[in-house]
């Protein structure tokens, strides 16, 4: 299909290649090409077909657990700037946000919003002094609903520095590439959204063997790893004394503490089981890279103690009782995959090793110390353990040695650590979206602060 207009407005613009604009966002919707490059693609060619574009703005709503929104800002000579919006649940609109086209267009139901830039005099939306500053003429907005809700889809912004701002050809043209884009970024947005629950409900490795076509029940591989199973303690004793919602607060407080760690560097949190987790850091079967993972796993042991400590101190001075917890360090080989019913699967590890791993944590308690760990991993991990005995533990035919690390081995993170660990990333769902988001960047132009949900992001 050629573009809307029948001649190139002004001289200016190459009809061709916005048609082949148009050719390029089909393939790429069927390529599966990601939001990052059909912006910078679209935007790019625009301006190759010689397109008077200064500023393109475009979001996209996300169904993800930590970010409502994501955020694409090209400016005429630097490319593309992204930024993942925060989920905002505290329910107050930003007044930036108030005061912004978009919020008008979404109030009044409007799907585009025109306004020329003049030099001088007041302006009717904050965001046009930075526009008129960037020597900004023109600017037009518009807004794409994804499926029947309102709440999904996309919103962007055309800016050009051209004299006289656009020309109805110009916005004929626009409003034609505009729709091609919504397809192509459509189909992006659900590829990203399948990309981010998996990695979100089973983890990012676990994820990207579903995706890759692992779906059926016993689909999966037998892996040697160092596992780490954790639990709290004095769960039940918690959720009667704090309430429903209180004792939610507290048990994702508790994770956040200290499965966190386990979760970079290697490791992963393959399943949360009620209070408690099992994490896996995958290794071949050699002594090195075995080696390598236990240092990671006892690492990560090292931040959760740290964090832990952190977390029960504040509960303490906030009147309420600190959370006991336990950790088991094992290391074997699991079977890694799809089990369950011919309809409703889950993707995990099985075998003799993880009843082990969650065995040994359970001795904890007997020892009342937070970490125990197997003979094999001490081997592997290194450093200085002491010997507990030998335990029998339920399954097992032979005994298995029993060691709690000494001290020195759970010694408190340093000043420089606690800061590199402030801003470490938390969990692999948030990690998908920082592959998007460049951090420590500014805008070209400004864009209004988080919004309450996922239509409002979209600014």
């Amino acid at each position: 299909m050629a573009p809307y207009f029948s001649s190139a407005p002004n001289g200016d613009v190459s009809s061709t290649l916005v048609d082949q604009l148009s050719t390029w966002l089909k393939a790429a919707a069927l390529k599966g090409t990601d939001l990052n490059a059909l912006v910078t693609g679209t935007c790019d060619r625009l301006s190759a077909a010689g397109f008077p574009l200064l500023r393109v703005a475009v979001s996209f709503t996300m169904l993800h657990p930590l970010y409502d929104a994501l955020s694409f800002t090209w400016v005429r000579g630097k490319g593309v700037q992204v930024e993942g919006h925060e989920t905002n649940r505290n329910g107050v609109r930003p007044e930036r946000y108030l005061s912004s086209p978009y919020f008008q267009m979404i109030d009044r139901n409007l799907e585009h919003l025109r306004r020329r830039l003049n030099a001088a005099g007041p302006v009717e939306f904050p965001v046009f002094d930075d526009l008129r500053e960037m020597g900004a003429t023109d600017y037009l907005a518009f807004r794409q609903v994804f499926g029947d809700s309102d709440d999904r889809g996309m919103m962007g912004s055309w800016t050009t520095d051209r004299p006289g701002g656009f020309t109805e050809d110009m916005i004929k043209t626009l409003l034609y590439v505009q729709s091609n884009l919504a397809v192509a970024a459509k189909m992006a947005v659900l590829d990203k959204l399948a990309d981010n629950m998996l990695s979100t409900y089973l983890g990012g490795n676990a994820g990207r063997r579903v995706l890759s076509g692992l779906t059926k029940r016993g689909d999966g591989d037998t892996i040697r790893a160092v596992l780490v199973m954790g639990d709290m303690r004095e769960s039940t004793a918690l959720a009667e004394g704090e309430g429903r919602q209180a004792y939610i607060d507290t048990l994702n407080e508790f994770f956040d503490a200290i499965a966190a760690p386990f979760n970079r560097d290697g490791g992963e949190i393959l399943s949360f089981i009620g209070d408690g987790f099992l994490a896996v850091y995958p290794c071949e079967r050699h002594k090195e890279p075995s080696t390598i993972a236990a240092r990671a796993a006892m690492e990560a042991v090292r931040h959760a103690t740290t964090r832990m400590a952190s977390l029960n101190a504040r509960r303490l001075q906030d009147g309420h009782a600190a959370i006991g917890y336990g950790l088991g360090l094992h290391v074997g080989n699991v079977m890694f995959g799809n089990v369950g019913l011919k309809n409703r699967l889950t993707f995990s590890a099985f075998g003799s090793a993880v009843n082990e791993v969650q065995r040994l944590e359970s001795l904890t308690k007997k020892f009342k110390t937070p970490v125990v760990a197997s003979k094999i991993f001490t081997t592997y991990c290194g450093g200085d353990w002491a010997f507990q005995g030998n335990e029998a533990l339920r399954g097992l035919r032979e005994t298995v040695s029993v060691f709690v690390p000494e001290p020195a081995l759970l010694a408190p993170l340093s000043a420089e650590d606690v800061a590199i660990e402030a801003s470490a990333v938390g969990s692999d769902a948030e990690q998908v979206m920082m592959l998007y988001r460049n951090r420590g960047v500014s805008l070209p132009a400004p864009l209004p602060a988080p919004l309450p949900n996922r239509a409002e992001k979209l600014n």
